[in-house]
């Protein structure tokens, strides 16, 4: 496994990446059971290359970007058993050479939900993982469903802008009381842990109340409220088509339940992605080629 830091260093990469079955797992660090299952789903694709970075962009004014947890040793510790080809882990300098530059501008999917909360946050997103694609050269890069919007963004931008790699969703992996698995849950004790869990029992009693033929999108977006009593505040809980984001007329066809609370000092997103049909409900994946 070697550690790259440059641009200059990605040449290493020059034999694998001629091939075409480069794989590429883009994280912030801080890695827990979710982004190594994403390791091991890419690894069956071909050479992996995680990317580590921390990327100031996606942050604003007053988030989290400085207490954002890192610990590169531990992340390579934990990646080592997976066999990655590559970890790309580069400063701040090396993604931003210059105070301004190029960005790249997301387009409607990046409007709403946490893209209407968080200004900015989607055009960061877009223009680092942009540039990560750039750099490392993979063909298919592998994200977490957790970050469904940010999936759903930046296949829009991937179709948009004809880049040439293909964008897979892997399925979030949960805690034994139903949370899903995030790097922000570090920021998470006693009380506050226990309340956290309440996103993903809104999610199941939104799911059991479809599975039970309820189609209106008012009445399980007022359930999803209900069931996250337990949150400080909760920032949306709705209901919304895939893969435009737009708000359905009824609940039918693949769509995406999601919400983002704060809990504590931690702000949460969760969501599931059904196939809501006449008479049955099921679990789908966001992308083409990813699994439910």
């Amino acid at each position: 496994m070697e550690l790259l830091h440059t641009r200059a260093d990605l040449a290493r990469l020059a034999s694998l990446r001629s091939g075409g079955r480069l794989v590429l797992v883009p994280t912030m660090g801080a890695l827990h059971a979710g982004h190594l299952s994403l390791v091991e789903r890419a690894a069956a694709r071909g050479p992996v290359v995680v990317s580590i970075f921390v990327n100031p962009t996606q942050f604003a004014p007053g988030e989290d970007f400085a207490r954002y947890p890192r610990d590169l040793e531990r992340d390579l510790e934990l990646l080592r058993p997976l066999g990655p080809a590559a970890v790309f882990a580069p400063q701040v300098s090396e993604m931003y050479p210059g105070p301004d530059g190029t960005a790249v501008e997301p387009g409607p999917r990046a409007a709403v939900l946490c893209g209407a909360r968080r200004p900015g946050h989607f055009r960061g997103v877009a223009t680092v993982v942009v540039k990560l694609l750039n750099l490392v050269g993979p063909a298919v890069a592998v994200f977490g469903r957790k970050d469904a919007q940010q999936c759903l963004v930046l296949d829009e931008v991937v179709r948009d802008l004809a880049l040439p790699v293909r964008l897979v969703d892997a399925p979030t992996l949960r805690e034994p009381d139903g949370l899903a698995m995030s790097s922000r849950n570090r920021y998470l004790e006693g009380d506050d842990r226990r309340r956290a869990a309440c996103l993903s029992r809104a999610l199941q009693a939104a799911r059991r109340e479809l599975e039970a033929g309820e189609r209106a999108v008012a009445a399980l977006e007022d359930l999803l409220a209900l069931h996250l009593a337990d949150a400080d505040v909760v920032e949306y809980a709705e209901v919304r088509r895939v893969p435009d984001l737009d708000r359905p007329e009824r609940a039918e066809g693949r769509l995406l339940l999601a919400i983002a609370a704060r809990v504590g000092p931690a702000r949460l997103i969760d969501n599931l992605v059904l196939e809501v049909g006449p008479r049955e409900v099921r679990a789908a994946a966001l992308l083409e080629g990813g699994q439910p």
